[in-house]
């Protein structure tokens, strides 16, 4: 079948006439909208979506909806009855991805149990109470893995002090390890004694990660919180290496 010149150059005049007036119903939902939403919020992108006429309402890692118009604000999960998928969730989880590859893991302890052939990246405060349990009760078991643990201090002053003992010390991961699982501390480390420890911070603030542990698959997934063995081993073997 030939088309004529002139058609095909009304089709993409016409395609591009309708993704002008897409762009156009988006940028007008966040115009109206950002200005409703608080003093310094910004809205990061605004998306339609394949379902109930919604709009997505992209705020750094959180989700909310509206309407083509800009009048309404929803808050909460859109579920899909049929398969039961959170499909807000499949979404946040979808833009909170990494691309593990980029991450510095020269600033990170490197331990490699086993094989080393699963790859993980957690970031934790050395006095965090779910980090030191996530340590004891789960990384503690799980084999045949590489963990870079950046130790990322975000509690207080003091969590500073004990990551610049525990990198100073001679050997890092035995340092690390005789604190979070045997609550036995580093000694002060030696005058001169350089860390990564603010890149670190700085890295954490660009990932938006809020709290400790925080955990990175191969996959750029995240998992926030501790999780127990089982959990971990699954998300593991969930991932191709």
């Amino acid at each position: 079948m030939k088309f004529s010149k002139t058609a095909v150059l009304f089709a993409s005049a016409f395609m591009a006439s309708c993704v002008g007036a897409e762009n156009s119903t988006e940028a007008n939902i966040k115009k109206a909208i950002e200005p409703r939403l608080g003093t310094n919020v910004k809205v990061d992108s605004v998306k339609e979506t394949p379902y109930a006429g919604l709009y997505e309402v992209r705020i750094g890692d959180e989700i909310r909806y509206t309407d083509k118009t800009g009048s309404y604000l929803i808050v909460g999960h859109v579920f899909n009855l049929k398969t039961s998928e959170d499909l807000t969730q499949a979404r946040i989880d979808d833009i909170n991805k990494i691309k593990f590859s980029e991450l510095p893991l020269e600033m990170a302890l490197k331990t490699v149990k086993g094989n080393g052939k699963r790859v993980m990246a957690v970031f934790e405060d050395p006095n965090c109470g779910y980090c030191k349990r996530f340590r004891q009760q789960a990384l503690k078991d799980v084999d045949n893995v590489t963990i870079y643990t950046f130790m990322y201090n975000i509690l207080s002053e003091d969590s500073f002090v004990k990551s610049k003992n525990i990198w100073c010390s001679a050997d890092r991961n035995k340092a690390w390890d005789d604190w979070m699982v045997s609550g036995k501390a580093a000694p002060a480390a030696p005058a001169g004694c350089t860390t990564p420890n603010e890149q670190v911070l700085a890295l954490g603030q660009k990932l938006r990660i809020n709290g400790t542990p925080n955990i990175f698959f191969a996959d750029g997934s995240r998992v926030p919180g501790a999780i127990d063995i089982k959990t971990l081993e699954s998300k593991l073997s969930s991932i191709k290496q």
